[in-house]
């Protein structure tokens, strides 16, 4: 369904945009993600591109979501002795992290690219002292941290707390920061 997919550093204006609307620091999304230019059904397209383990990529951009095959979870190991390992649901919420919560970046980072890549995890994260999941408020994120701690017991920290009250990591950053934007107006206008 992709045809001549042509993988860049991600510099599209368009793009980049979209990332910033989405309260994503751009610095941050270059330095994990890349851009793809392809056809389908013989149309052009553009969209950030993020690398899986097995080559594929998790494509986005304002208007659909989609994976070049194969479907794999993303791994992004900041040091092999690391300890502790965040785990996350899709993309935007590993930007959103890092944006969000500059304080917790220690440590290594799976990406599941979907929930029903839970199990693809697992041999990855059960060399960690501490895994801390950063997955969606909604039914299958609970499902996801329940399965973990069945099978890695006290090792898991569900961190979904800190964003209570929003479906996940992104809509929390953008609340956030809509919430500072309009205080910042309430004090110029004071």
């Amino acid at each position: 369904a992709f045809q001549d997919l042509k993988i860049t550093p991600l510099a599209n204006r368009i793009l980049l945009a979209y990332l910033e609307e989405r309260c994503i620091d751009t610095e941050t999304a270059r330095k994990a993600c890349k851009e793809a230019h392809f056809k389908r059904h013989g149309k052009n397209y553009f969209a950030i591109a993020f690398p899986n383990i097995s080559g594929g990529y998790e494509i986005r951009n304002r208007y659909f979501k989609a994976c070049i095959a194969p479907k794999d979870i993303s791994c992004i190991i900041s040091s092999p002795e690391s300890g502790s390992c965040y785990i996350f649901e899709g993309v935007m919420d590993f930007l959103s992290f890092r944006a969000a919560f500059p304080s917790l970046e220690e440590g290594d980072y799976i990406v599941l690219n979907s929930v029903s890549n839970l199990q693809k995890a697992f041999s990855f994260l059960s060399r960690y002292d501490g895994i801390c999941c950063c997955l969606d408020n909604d039914t299958a994120g609970k499902n996801a941290v329940q399965a973990l701690k069945e099978k890695y017991g006290i090792r898991i920290c569900d961190l979904s707390h800190e964003y209570s009250g929003y479906k996940d990591l992104n809509e929390y950053l953008c609340g956030k920061n809509n919430r500072l934007h309009n205080n910042r107006g309430i004090e110029k206008t004071v």
